[in-house]
């Protein structure tokens, strides 16, 4: 029987078992440079088979949120460069997850105090993070009014997330690259109905609607080769005000376009990100989705996501419903998580206050199993 502490093969990365570190956005980058506390979180986490970060950005334009990391920089390269080579150093596999927000974003982030920008000028009923510069403190906007990108913009942004693949592995040394094409962000919105009422070529049909999607995720994989590359999808989330009217024949279409790519996983979030893993008024069958990657010929690894234990995980395992299974908040309070499941060994609790911006507190200092208190 499959259990979470056997080894895989995806594409071509190799991992020791089938736990991933879901990503976990932590506002701890100032200027999208990622810190030498950075190298340490990632590296007290490298007994995860596969560790994704933190959603980078791909370009200033793709930044949402204050203090998150980019690979668009020099300076922000170097950084990833400590992360990879700590956790290179405990033996663990990386992959960064590539990231443009589109709408889902603040006129103070965007270059230029420029407005953010969406396959339509529809505004995200939605917050994103901002720090003030003079206090430090930080606090949850509205997002600001974003402008509709002319097709004549999207090749660049194509180029800009191949450029940025390449950043990652070629310099900054990571194992593989993830597209974030899921939660309300750009390749989300251009994917659904509720944020894309374009009627050109990248919207009306589900073709069209799932065209830069496909887009990024062939110029991905000719950048870095498929073995090396994730895509991480939300059908039925709520987040970031985002919703498609009809999402089954969407993800399948979806499905059978990505099965010939030859990538190393399909990451997958069942139900609300963060939330329930039923939405309601949202039915999805996820068994179907998965039966249309394989069917049209997908190889890719099929990892799952949302509220997993130990004992649900290890039932996607051995039901073969899932490859992988990604673990999220509990990675933020258990560094040692891997072994915590192995052993059946009770969770550190999380604080929510730190979730977001500060320091080494709520970040570093949760302790490992041989740290606990008696």
């Amino acid at each position: 029987m499959t259990t979470l502490f056997d080894p895989i093969q995806a594409g071509d990365l190799h991992l020791a078992n089938r736990i991933a570190m879901a990503p976990l956005t932590r506002n701890r980058s100032p200027r999208a440079v990622p810190r030498d506390i950075t190298a340490t979180y990632y590296a007290q986490r490298a007994s995860a088979g596969l560790l994704i970060t933190e959603g980078t950005a791909i370009t200033h334009q793709g930044q949402g949120y204050a203090d998150v990391p980019g690979l668009y920089a020099t300076e922000q390269l170097d950084g990833w460069k400590r992360v990879t080579a700590a956790v290179h150093a405990r033996g663990g596999r990386i992959v960064t997850q590539l990231w443009h927000v589109g709408r889902v974003s603040h006129r103070a982030l965007q270059p230029g105090g420029a407005a953010p920008v969406a396959p339509s000028p529809i505004v995200a009923k939605s917050k994103t993070y901002l720090v003030d510069p003079e206090t430090g403190a930080g606090r949850f906007e509205p997002t600001s009014e974003p402008r509709e990108l002319d097709a004549s913009e999207l090749p660049g942004i194509v180029h800009a997330f191949a450029a940025a693949a390449r950043n990652a592995v070629e310099t900054a040394g990571f194992d593989g690259v993830e597209i974030h094409g899921a939660n309300g962000y750009l390749l989300d919105q251009f994917l659904k109905t509720g944020a894309n009422q374009r009627t050109d070529d990248y919207g009306g049909s589900i073709e069209n609607r799932a065209r830069l999607m496909l887009e990024v995720t062939r110029a991905v994989a000719d950048a870095v080769g498929p073995g090396r590359v994730g895509l991480r999808l939300s059908p039925v989330t709520p987040a970031n005000d985002i919703v498609d009217a009809n999402p089954q024949p969407l993800y399948e279409y979806l499905a059978r376009q990505l099965a010939p790519l030859g990538l190393a996983y399909v990451h997958v979030i069942e139900g609300a990100t963060g939330g329930p893993r039923e939405v309601e008024g949202r039915p999805f069958d996820y068994a179907a989705f998965k039966a249309a990657y394989r069917e049209a010929g997908g190889r890719g690894a099929w990892m799952v996501n949302n509220g997993y234990d130990r004992d649900m995980a290890q039932e996607a395992l051995a039901s073969g419903r899932a490859d992988i299974v990604a673990f999220g908040r509990a990675f933020i309070s258990n560094p040692d998580l891997v072994e915590r499941l192995r052993r059946g060994a009770p969770l550190n609790a999380w604080d929510k206050t730190t979730f977001y911006g500060g320091g080494e507190h709520g970040y570093i200092d949760y302790p490992a199993l041989e740290q606990a208190p008696a």
